[in-house]
């Protein structure tokens, strides 16, 4: 597809090309699979898999987790496929479910970008402490705020200054994942002195003091099997960035669809990999698994040369800052997209392209203050990955039931990419995975996401019933006019 065809594609669907279509089919799929990072939730968030039923919540709980994760992309790219545009994931649920669908999911995801972009900054900094412990550095909230400011304000920047730049960063990240990845296991399979295979495949209840207090005691195996299940659940998620980032990718129609679905395949396989050889290196399991969210640190620094070690560290706190950087990328493009549709505050702002950079400047440096805020409001990493992870996986999934419905009812022009009569099975799996996601995730210690979700859809109706409804008229494609032609 020529760049005059997806110019003529998004104009059909309402808008003008404001953006900068530099993008190629790899550099939409580097924008998934960086803000994925299996060197980021993969590893940060190890312990929560491994202090439910140990070694089983990776042999078997990651395969089965990222099953549904992969039935979401499948779903997901064939409605990416139909309606190509920034900040898709609201205007799919606009067109195919109506103009109040599309701003509650809207709300979600917007909630879950800017969250997950705390998760992984936050992340960043426990896991550099983490790295540096043996000097005697140690966590501390102040300098932890300080620290994902600076970070954050780094990666805002270099998104403020346009998207050739970001996009190379980006690609560099895809191929750094990769990489490191490969040393990483390579390094434990040639340095551990044992490699228990079997570790995969056994359940241990690990809940309580016995896994590092990450989770509950609780004597239910299969309870704490599910609560592991959090750790793919969230490690799977920000694939929606190649549909954010639609209008700025040549050929979207097919390159976005394709980069969703194979950046979760491929991140879904080679993290089971890079898990497994984790596991099967851990020293002394008992004592691996008590050491909790250092269990990551205990194995390299027990198993592998210092340098090695350390040559490991430097590359994964790499990969983690460009995950967030493709994060705000993705995160500024869903806040630009609603924007342009005034269904934000101050959307006459957040939908202004910078004429020298062509980026949503605006939208950038508000995602990025957000994102700051949440971390500073909810330190607590696990409480954050489980607030973002079902955020976003709401705002998946809403669209793709509501295409479900639709489906050869309302909905009967495809995009080019099309898995046919199977769009109705990997639907029906994605709103089913979500909603054990959701009952999971809720779960004690983390009643606080209960909260902050019950809270959410609180505050959601109240402003839709009382005042958005009568105001947002939804994307154009329903008839309306742009926010900045209508009297």
């Amino acid at each position: 597809m020529s760049l005059t065809d997806d110019e003529a594609h998004l104009k059909d669907l309402g808008y003008s090309q404001e953006l900068s279509r530099r993008m190629s089919a790899f550099s939409n799929f580097a924008m998934a699979f960086s803000v994925i990072c299996i060197l980021a939730g993969g590893i940060t968030s190890l312990p929560l898999g491994l202090s439910s039923v140990g070694g089983a919540a990776i042999g078997f709980g990651w395969p089965f987790s990222c099953f549904f994760s992969v039935c979401v992309a499948l779903a997901m790219g064939q409605v990416a496929s139909a309606f190509p545009t920034a900040g898709g994931l609201y205007h799919w649920a606009a067109i195919l479910g109506g103009k109040a669908w599309g701003w509650l999911t809207a709300w979600f995801n917007l909630a879950g970008l800017i969250t997950v972009l705390s998760a992984i900054n936050v992340g960043v900094y426990l896991f550099a402490v983490g790295a540096l412990d043996a000097y005697g550095v140690k966590p501390d909230p102040l300098v932890q705020t300080l620290v994902v400011l600076a970070i954050t304000f780094s990666q805002a920047l270099l998104n403020h200054l346009g998207i050739r730049i970001t996009s190379f960063l980006i690609d560099c990240s895809g191929y750094l994942i990769l990489a490191v990845t490969v040393l990483l296991v390579g390094s434990l399979l040639y340095y551990a002195p044992s490699h228990d295979v079997m570790r995969l495949f056994t359940f241990t209840n690990y809940s309580g003091p016995a896994g590092g207090g990450v989770w509950p005691a609780s004597s239910n195996l299969a309870y704490v099997f599910f609560l592991g299940l959090l750790l793919p659940a969230y490690t799977i998620t920000g694939f929606d960035a190649s549909a954010h980032t639609a209008e700025e990718t040549m050929g979207a129609s097919v390159a976005v669809p394709k980069a969703i679905v194979f950046a979760v395949i491929s991140s879904s396989f080679f993290a089971w990999i890079m898990l497994a050889a984790i596991v099967m290196a851990i020293p002394d399991m008992p004592t691996g698994v008590a050491k909790g969210f250092t269990v990551f640190f205990y194995t390299l620094n027990s198993v592998l040369p210092h340098w090695v070690a350390m040559l490991l560290y430097l590359g994964i706190v790499v990969a983690q800052y460009l995950c967030g950087l493709a994060t705000i990328t993705s995160s500024s493009r869903m806040v630009y997209a609603f924007a342009r549709d005034g269904g934000l505050p101050l959307s006459s702002k957040l939908r202004q392209v910078s004429p020298r950079y062509l980026t949503p400047v605006h939208a950038i440096w508000t995602v990025a203050l957000l994102s700051v805020g949440f971390a500073v409001y909810t330190p607590v990493y696990s409480t954050i990955t489980v607030v973002c992870t079902i955020f976003l996986y709401i705002s998946y999934v809403m669209p793709i039931a509501l295409g479900l419905w639709a489906y050869q009812r309302s909905w009967t022009k495809m995009g080019p990419w099309d898995i046919g009569a199977w769009f109705r099975v990997v639907a029906a799996l994605a709103v089913l995975g979500c909603c054990g996601l959701v009952y999971i995730g809720v779960q004690p210690p983390n009643e606080l996401a209960l909260k902050i979700i019950i809270g959410s859809l609180t505050v959601t109706a109240v402003i839709w019933f009382g005042h958005e409804r009568y105001r947002f008229q939804g994307p154009p494609v329903l008839g309306n006019k742009p926010p900045d032609e209508r009297a």
